[in-house]
Parts: structure tokens; sequence; C-alpha cells
């Protein structure tokens, strides 16, 4: 008996069949996309729009984390992808002569600067819910946007509203690509791990999860730093994508772009905000390649009716109820999706 015992324990846990085809297919598509690159089929102006379609992604994985999973409506997401996006930039350019080096040293500065801003901005405010915590969070957005504006009187080399030039290029669509698929790997587990589950419990009912044990400001503040976190990595891509930053780059609206999209992607899903995210960059820019320029302004019609004619036949989002391979739930315990 203690023989079948311990070989029970020492034998490994095979890998599901649905794992094994999602990364047959996150391999298939990278190599696709790579041989059209090669090939010369792509353009650099495209391979740019896939890299920011995947960047997009990204941050909204992470609002789709504050928002759709733990329940908090944030309005300044915005803000933590600047402040990525800045800090990462500023380290780069001073140490330009490290290379590739100083594209990991900003990255982890980023990471440490937006996790430690969103521990401090978020104790206090996520003590507020709904119309106020928006409010609360949209204010925070609006702080840092002025900041950005005014950066160059306090350090030299942001720019200000002028804008920050000179930064390096690292940003390629390999390292892209691979943070793109490291952070639907790492949310999805977060999101059934026991802490995932504290955060959908109190989006699902804050009170009765307090009832019972869950400390609801602890895991509101866990996810919502998480989700700010995600959000800076993208910035740092995109600093290093389009080597300039402006701080309408960060404003209010790019808050509520990538609200949209995990609204239409629908709350809770981490599919649907992927196919949301990638879908509407290439609405946007594929409106901009096929319309005339005398009406290339009615892209700015088109999009939001295309965005009504959705939202009226899938009220609940595009991926509502539904998950792309292994980020379906893998046994019972793990809480179902909205």
């Amino acid at each position: 008996m203690i023989n079948n015992l311990q070989s029970n324990t020492l034998k490994p846990k095979k890998i599901s069949d649905k794992k094994l085809f999602s990364f047959a297919v996150i391999i298939t598509i990278f190599i696709l996309i790579t041989a059209l690159i090669g090939l010369g089929f792509l353009n650099p102006y495209w391979i740019q729009i896939i890299q920011f379609a995947l960047i997009i992604t990204i941050s909204a994985l992470g609002l789709n984390l504050i928002y759709g999973y733990t329940g908090q409506f944030s309005l300044g997401h915005a803000a933590f992808y600047g402040i990525g996006a800045y800090c990462s930039a500023f380290i780069t350019k001073t140490l330009h002569n490290w290379g590739f080096f100083s594209f990991i040293i900003g990255l982890i500065a980023a990471i440490v600067l937006v996790g430690i801003i969103a521990l401090l901005i978020g104790l206090p405010i996520l003590r507020l819910k709904s119309d106020y915590l928006g409010i609360a969070t949209l204010g925070f957005g609006i702080i840092v946007k002025v900041l950005f504006d005014n950066a160059d009187a306090v350090i030299l080399g942001l720019g200000g509203s002028r804008g920050m030039l000179g930064i390096p290029r690292f940003t390629v669509f390999p390292l892209t690509y691979l943070f793109f698929v490291i952070a639907i790997v790492v949310i999805r587990n977060f999101v059934f791990s026991d802490i995932g589950r504290s955060c959908i419990s109190i989006r699902e009912d804050d009170i009765a999860a307090d009832c019972v044990g869950v400390n609801t400001t602890k895991y509101k503040t866990i996810g919502f730093v998480f989700g700010s976190i995600f959000a800076g990595v993208a910035g740092v891509l995109y600093a290093h994508l389009y080597a300039f930053l402006h701080p309408s780059n960060f404003d209010f609206l790019k808050s509520i772009d990538v609200l949209l999209i995990v609204v239409l992607g629908g709350l809770g899903s981490i599919s649907g905000t992927i196919i949301a995210a990638i879908a509407w960059t290439f609405l946007l820019e594929g409106l901009r390649v096929v319309l005339p320029p005398q009406i290339l302004d009615w892209r700015l019609v088109i999009y939001p009716l295309v965005l009504i004619i959705i939202m009226l036949i899938k009220p609940m989002g595009i991926g509502s109820g539904m998950e792309f391979g292994f980020l379906k739930p893998e046994d019972k315990r793990d809480v179902k999706q909205v």
C-alpha cells in the first residue's frame, strides 16, 4: 500500500491535450507571422500595428484583472501605462551605452515603480466603490497626465509637453510576442489560484466575501497592483516600439479605449479581451487604410457604430462564457467565469 502511495505521489502529472494544443497554436502563430515578416509580405507599418495590438492586449488584460475579475471600476489605467513607459525610457536613454541590458534594468525599474505607486494609491481609494472609485482613479490619471506635461521642470530629459525623443528601439516582434504569451499565462494562473478565487468572490459580493473571512481590502489591493503592473509592462514595450513619448499618449481617452476593449471582450474573459483588443486595433487601422483621405474622419463614426452593433448582438461581450483551450478551468473547483 505504501509503495502504491509512493508511486502515485512520484508519478508526473500528465499534460492535458488542450494545453498541448494551445501551445502548438501559440508556436504556429509565431512561426507564421515571423515567416511573413521574413518573406517581406508584411511591411514595417503592419509589423508595428501587430506589435501595438499585442501591447494594447497586455494592458487590457491588466484592466480585465482589475475590473473584470475583481470588480474594481478604474479610469486611471493609462496613468500606469505612462509611468511604465516614461520610467523605462528615461533609464534606457541614460544608460544607452549598456545596450539591451539597459532595457532589462528599465523594465525591472518600471515594474517596481508602478507596483509601489499602485499600492500607495490603491490602499486608500479601493475602500471606495463603484462610481466613486472610478472618479478617484480618474483624478489620479489626470494628475499623472499633468505631471507628464511639466516633467521637464523637475527631471531634465523627460521632455514635458514637447515629448520625449531619442528612446532606443528595443521592442521587436519576438520580444513583444513573448511578453504577450507570458501575460496570458500569468493572468490565467492568477485567476485560477486561491488569490484569484478570492478576487472573484469580491466581485460577486464583497459583503458576503467579507462575512466568510475574505480580507477584501487585501485582495482588492493585490488585484489592483497586479493589473497595474501589466499596464506598466505594456508601457515599457510601447516606449521602445515608437521611440517617442508624449503626455497625450496617456490621457483620459486612452483609459477609455482600454475600458472599451475589456467591456467589448466581456468582463472576466481572457479570450474575449484578446479578441477585442486585436479586433479594435485592426478595425481602426483598417479603416485608415481603406477609407479615402477625403472621408478619413468618418472612421470615428463607423468605429462607434460597429461597437454599438456588437454590444446589441453580444451585450455581455464577445467572450462571455467562452475561453480558449487551456484558459478554461481545469477542475470543478475553479470559479465559473462571467
